[in-house]
């Protein structure tokens, strides 16, 4: 059972990853003019093939076509593997976080409401790390999904314990971490360092996360992975600004996921 729902899950989760993916560049031509409106058929951008259905099953038909257009032969991406496969694993890794059998209506509003959350973090992840930017609506969208889900956790704690001044104070603290780090490179920078939106998206996942100690090691965690990652695509091209929406997101849901052993290490 757990594993049919493991499986089920990341089968989604590339689902999911591969709508978002076609759905932000038909945003990004939508909103400069030259693209179809959402929902139409998915087609090559190079040569507008329709294709098929087996063309868009995730992960397994970019590793057929080895990435390449089936008419055109044209190089489809590598940002659509990586949506379908970084959306996949997202949701395994957050399905780890909750016995299916044994969770009750509580716990199932949450996990399903971070899913959403993760739906509408992903989506943001993949347009950044795109085009460079962040869809205002979609920052509202995932701010909404956060606050939700630190309700509904507040909620469960609460149902178990009594009220203390740390239940508000730590949201606060780790949105401050997340949200004001980036807020403050945004500005000493003047927009040079950082987007205007990664630090919307900071105060997102600090509600998310909730926890100041979270916050801090989603934090490291997401400037480690840029380094890694970045590195040597800015020693190949000069003064390539960095993108960190990607490697926001990814490091939050790495902390949700590992919540209980970040806490066991720090002792908390």
């Amino acid at each position: 059972m757990q594993i049919l729902f493991y499986i089920l899950l990341f089968i989604l989760g590339s689902c999911f990853g591969s709508f978002l993916c076609c759905q932000a560049r038909r945003l990004h031509l939508e909103s400069a003019g030259k693209g179809k409106k959402l929902g139409a058929r998915s087609v090559c951008l190079q040569c507008h093939y329709q294709l098929k259905w087996y063309d868009n099953i995730p992960v397994l038909s970019w590793l057929f076509l080895r990435g390449k257009c089936r008419k055109c032969g044209k190089k489809i991406g590598l940002a659509e593997f990586l949506s379908e496969l970084g959306l996949g694993l997202a949701f395994l890794a957050l399905g780890t976080t909750i016995n299916p059998t044994a969770a009750n209506i509580l716990q199932w509003s949450i996990f399903i409401i971070t899913l959403m959350l993760t739906i509408s973090l992903g989506f943001l992840a993949i347009y950044d790390g795109i085009y460079g930017e962040l869809p205002t609506s979609y920052l509202t969208i995932s701010i909404i999904c956060a606050i939700i889900v630190l309700c509904l956790k507040e909620w469960l704690i609460l149902s178990n314990s009594s009220f203390t001044p740390e239940i508000i104070f730590k949201p606060l603290a780790s949105v401050a971490i997340l949200g004001g780090v980036y807020l403050i490179l945004y500005l000493i920078s003047k927009g040079k360092w950082v987007g205007d939106g990664d630090w919307i998206l900071g105060a997102a996942l600090g509600i998310a996360l909730a926890d100041p100690w979270l916050a801090l090691i989603a934090l490291f965690i997401a400037n480690v992975l840029a380094c890694l990652v970045m590195a040597p695509v800015i020693k190949r091209r000069k003064n390539k600004k960095i993108y960190f929406g990607p490697f926001m997101v990814a490091a939050s849901i790495i902390t949700l996921t590992f919540a209980d052993f970040f806490y066991y290490a720090i002792g908390g």
